[in-house]
């Protein structure tokens, strides 16, 4: 097998405060390889965007990574100064953010941007970069490229402006992109073209794409594995179908659960009760155990780390045996002493 493009071990992200450190990541692990798409999906505050920043470290002061190791293409990345970090980001990682409008500039033309983009990461005169913006323009959908190289920001759609942030994702040949909510505020039919371009990246450059999401609908169509995040952990860590149809995590089987069935219909969707709780409040043991009405002795006392789990990977005692084990022996205990209250 060859070795992953990027791994994330064991991440740890802290953000120091008067009365402690609030730990905003714990103990992340996953990896991405060249040409796969990564989906990593979750409630809004479950750490995913959080992830991404601290991959292309732009982590928000005072938050900072305490813990653990981020390596990309053989070197690690996560100790490297602000310099070194910013000749990485832009040449070999890409960022897409979620509101196009952040990531541009409205005082100057796309093409400006675009061509001060290529000229800083590629040895390219200007007639060259602009060559190439327009062809980056062209290859991600933007119709008449040539005239609107010279537009500015505000004379885009939304869905253009998101395409433009994806051209200048591109514009040094990245080997990983991390898209941050990508196709969030775009219209379905924008929302398809955004997809059919990432997978075309994909397949036809072999980049690899860390996709952070809260639309599994997203994520079914386009990644080829999904991480689900709760409460800056990773709950479950599989293949799409796996984790999509077979569900191994009880967060994931509510969050799956809670999607309409296109095939049937039914009364009522499933929901979880109770809310993700604040960096302040995570609980002892496993964090969704309030909410979780699978819950049994350990869970309120221990915390699971990812285990085998079917063909995925879940953080839950259910897939422990020994621990599962007991469980059954106690409510059968309890079944049993029911049963014979019952007789008297």
């Amino acid at each position: 097998m060859p070795a992953p493009l990027l791994e994330v071990r064991n991440l740890r992200v802290e953000f120091p405060t008067r009365r402690g450190s609030l730990v905003a990541l714990d103990d992340v692990s996953f990896s991405i390889a060249a040409g796969e798409v990564l989906g990593v999906v979750g409630e809004s505050g479950a750490g995913k965007s959080l992830t991404g920043a601290a991959i292309i470290g732009l982590l928000e002061a005072p938050g900072r990574i305490a813990a653990g190791e981020i390596v990309f293409d053989g070197r690690r990345i996560d100790r490297l100064d602000d310099e070194a970090m910013r000749r990485i980001r832009g040449k070999e990682i890409g960022a897409i953010f979620q509101d196009p409008l952040t990531s541009l500039n409205p005082l100057y033309t796309i093409g400006r941007q675009l061509v001060e983009t290529i000229q800083t990461h590629l040895d390219l005169s200007t007639t060259a970069a602009r060559r190439r913006a327009i062809d980056l323009l062209e290859s991600t959908g933007i119709p008449g490229a040539r005239q609107r190289v010279d537009q500015y920001p505000h004379q885009f759609s939304g869905g253009m402006r998101q395409r433009v942030v994806i051209a200048l994702a591109l514009a040094a040949e990245p080997k990983l992109i991390v898209a941050d909510e990508p196709t969030t505020a775009l219209d379905v039919s924008i929302q398809a073209q955004i997809i059919a371009l990432l997978k075309t990246l994909c397949r036809d450059h072999g980049t690899a794409i860390m996709l952070v999401t809260h639309d599994v609908g997203v994520i079914a169509e386009t990644a080829d594995r999904v991480a689900v995040m709760y409460a800056g952990r990773i709950a479950e860590i599989g293949r799409v179908d796996d984790v999509i149809h077979r569900p191994q995590h009880p967060y994931t089987v509510g969050l799956m659960g809670a999607i309409p069935s296109m095939r049937h219909a039914v009364d009522h969707l499933a929901q979880i009760d109770g809310s993700m709780p604040r960096l302040t409040a995570i609980p002892r043991g496993c964090a969704f155990h309030p909410r979780c009405a699978a819950r049994f002795a350990p869970c309120d006392r221990e915390r699971p780390n990812l285990m085998p789990a079917a063909d995925s990977l879940a953080a839950c005692w259910l897939h422990d045996r020994n621990h599962r084990k007991a469980a059954e022996s106690m409510h059968a205990a309890l079944a049993a002493i029911d049963h014979a209250s019952g007789e008297l």
